[in-house]
């Protein structure tokens, strides 16, 4: 049987909100977070915030290696061993993130999920490691993208599922994905009330225990821990 589990990254598998915190690094924090709020609450669409974001910031390479690392450091509890039991358990587990890839990378491996498995933005930067551009052709730099990585990666699966907080989660359910909402960090009222199911504690292991059965939970137990 084939399993597909798909975690949204920012305010999902970590408490930060990677752009924003590059906004604040920037000194442009009051023009971009309005713009992020926006966007996941849907009132906005996520293509006009995406690149105004960005142009904003104007990242460099070195700033999103410690985006990365603060990734890692801020990762919701239960994180490393939701992934591990997911695994154990059979699930393909797959990041899918509207952030940007070369800092969603970082905690991707760390958790365990493989670089191919990892669906989220590439900056690109001049040779003096500025930043010069994004990936515009990107589904996830727009309204409907994790439909669409969703419907690939899931070809096939006899179960789908998208976990995130963010209204551009409840995308993947036009999918055939049963979308778990995570209010742990942020509660999202729009997702709150649309979502299948949703989690308000901040531990993703309830996700594990929202989709294993008792003879699967104490398989994994020790994992869980």
């Amino acid at each position: 049987m084939k399993q597909v589990i798909l975690f949204d990254c920012d305010s999902t598998l970590s408490t930060i909100e990677g752009i924003d915190v590059l906004a604040e690094r920037a000194g442009v924090v009051d023009q971009v977070v309005p713009l992020t709020n926006a966007a996941m609450d849907g009132r906005l669409r996520l293509e006009e915030a995406y690149a105004a974001r960005l142009d904003l910031i104007r990242p460099d390479a070195a700033t999103l290696e410690a985006i990365g690392q603060l990734y890692i450091d801020t990762r919701v509890d239960g994180a490393s061993q939701a992934v591990a039991a997911l695994a154990a358990l059979g699930w393909e587990v797959h990041v899918v993130s509207g952030g940007i890839r070369q800092a969603v990378l970082a905690i991707a491996g760390f958790l365990g999920v493989p670089g191919e498995r990892v669906h989220a933005v590439d900056l690109r930067f001049d040779e003096a490691g500025h930043y010069a551009g994004f990936d515009t052709a990107s589904p996830l730099a727009r309204t409907g993208g994790k439909a669409e990585i969703a419907r690939r990666v899931g070809a096939g699966a006899d179960r789908l599922v998208m976990v995130g907080d963010g209204i551009t989660d409840l995308e993947a359910g036009d999918a055939g994905a049963t979308v778990i909402g995570f209010g742990g960090v942020v509660r999202r009222e729009i997702v709150a009330s649309r979502a299948p199911h949703f989690i308000d504690r901040a531990d993703l292991r309830e996700v594990v225990k929202l989709l294993a059965t008792p003879d699967e939970l104490a398989r994994v137990e020790v994992l869980l821990r």
